[in-house]
């Protein structure tokens, strides 16, 4: 979700692992969700010198520049309840590979990238994603914008029973696609490693 302004509001979400992305997009049609075509989004994950995979990522920022038809965005998130309940500024940048030189020399680092293709539609006030993750397959995420009297995880309780109610087969994923890709890569190094 794009959200140009600055301002203290929380982009809450909740996600999971779809089987038959098919069958969500007809489940989602009913209820008059329609969504816009595939959009490719190559993003590159960025975290903060000192944090790795493992640690608690609630009250860390985290970086990510995104190019999308051509347009690059700079965002930074801070989960606040969980890795999906975050406060989240973005901005639209001219030259990726400059800011990518910027926050490294801020100390940021390149953790992973992730390439999907994405397509949104509106719910009852929520944004869907149906997204097709390079390695990971395929996911839908609900996500609302809330204010900071909000709790993250009522919301995510809220957008959950929205997409239970579908009655379809899902596995709800609690890590973002960042982590989910570093932890899909780093099993493989350790399964690859000579004993």
């Amino acid at each position: 979700m794009t959200r140009e302004s600055a301002n203290d509001d929380q982009e809450v979400e909740v996600k999971y692992r779809v089987d038959d992305q098919q069958w969500l997009i007809a489940a989602l049609a009913r209820r008059q969700v329609v969504l816009t075509k595939p959009s490719v989004q190559d993003d590159q994950a960025y975290a903060p010198a000192g944090w790795s995979y493992g640690m608690s990522k609630v009250g860390v920022p985290f970086a990510r520049l995104r190019t999308q038809e051509g347009r690059h965005l700079f965002t930074v998130k801070k989960p606040i309840d969980n890795e999906m309940a975050c406060l989240e500024h973005e901005c639209v940048i001219f030259d990726r590979d400059a800011m990518h030189a910027a926050l490294v020399t801020m100390g940021w680092v390149p953790t992973v990238r992730i390439v999907k293709q994405r397509r949104t539609g509106a719910w009852d006030g929520a944004t869907v994603c149906v997204d097709v993750v390079d390695g990971l397959g395929a996911f839908v995420e609900v996500e609302r914008v809330v204010s900071p009297q909000h709790s993250g995880e009522e919301v995510q309780h809220g957008l959950d029973a929205m997409i239970r109610s579908l009655g379809l087969p899902m596995q709800r994923v609690v890590d973002t696609y960042d982590t989910l890709i570093w932890n899909l890569t780093s099993a493989a190094v350790r399964t690859s490693a000579p004993i």
